[in-house]
């Protein structure tokens, strides 16, 4: 009889690479997605001048291991300061190995933060939990201070004190409501309603995209391109989303919109990641794919 110990550690390295390969996946089919208003995908840089879908698929590449570890370390553990340290160290090296791979370039440090907190309370769930108990858990963790983190003013932090919105440490201690009470239920009902997936993909962001303070598009184009954002992800929802004809005109308006303003709703594809991994995690066996 094999020793109990061995046992859940086989079981923790098993989950733990489950959720590492499910991030990363999630991360690259965000990437791929298109067509993404501003953001980089098979079509194309979006907005930016340094991006490139390889260099993003290169990225997400580089950060399994990284979420292998987290989910190895948070695996049915409490949420105390010391995982919460133990979690800020694994993801500033995470953070290290993919400017390593992408020589410079930040492609996915927003990602780290989110995908990494959701890795982590899932494995603190031992695999399992609903997406409200991930996504609660992953709070808990995230209203913890980590002491060891640098003080960096990033243009994120200076965004959300310029324009006093909230930003993505505050979307993780709320439980990431955009992702819960707007983006889970888009997806859901955009495929329930007949939508191919990619579709519903893109409803999913564009649901984040009505309400979200994306702080990446705050630092390109102030409240302006904010606005421009928000009411043209609405069009496209009020239009009955990219399935249907009119959405889908509204969602290159919006594109070229954004476009024209030179932003990038990066925070969104962030959460947009994070909405695939736990759809991933919950949806019934069939539809994992």
């Amino acid at each position: 009889m094999r020793n109990l110990l061995d046992i859940t550690t086989n079981r923790a390295e098993a989950v733990a690479e489950h959720l590492a390969s499910l991030a990363m996946q999630s991360l690259i089919d965000e990437a791929c997605l298109s067509p993404k208003p501003g953001l980089v995908d098979s079509r194309g840089n979006g907005a930016h001048q340094d991006l490139t879908l390889s260099l993003m698929t290169r990225s997400a590449h580089s950060l399994e291991p990284t979420f292998y570890a987290l989910a190895l370390h948070a695996w049915q553990r409490q949420a105390d300061i010391a995982l919460r340290q133990q979690v800020g160290k694994l993801g500033r090296e995470g953070e290290q190995r993919m400017m390593t791979a992408t020589g410079g370039v930040n492609t996915h440090r927003g990602a780290i933060w989110a995908m990494g907190l959701l890795v982590s309370a899932c494995a603190m769930l031992a695999g399992s939990g609903t997406a409200d108990q991930i996504a609660a858990m992953a709070a808990r963790l995230a209203k913890l201070p980590d002491v060891a983190a640098p003080r960096v003013f990033s243009k994120g932090l200076r965004a959300t004190q310029r324009y006093r919105v909230p930003g993505a440490r505050e979307e993780a201690q709320q439980g990431f409501p955009h992702i819960i009470r707007l983006a889970l239920p888009q997806l859901r009902l955009s495929r329930q309603q007949g939508a191919s997936e990619v579709q519903a993909r893109l409803d999913a962001l564009m649901a984040i995209m009505t309400s979200l303070s994306d702080t990446c598009v705050l630092s390109r184009a102030g409240l302006t391109g904010l606005q421009a954002m928000q009411h043209g992800a609405q069009r496209v929802l009020r239009a009955g989303g990219c399935a249907q004809p009119n959405g889908y005109a509204a969602l290159m308006a919006l594109d070229a919109h954004m476009l024209t303003l030179n932003a990038s709703p990066g925070g969104a594809a962030d959460l947009l990641a994070a909405t695939l991994f736990l759809d991933r995690l919950v949806i019934p066996a069939e539809r994992r794919r």
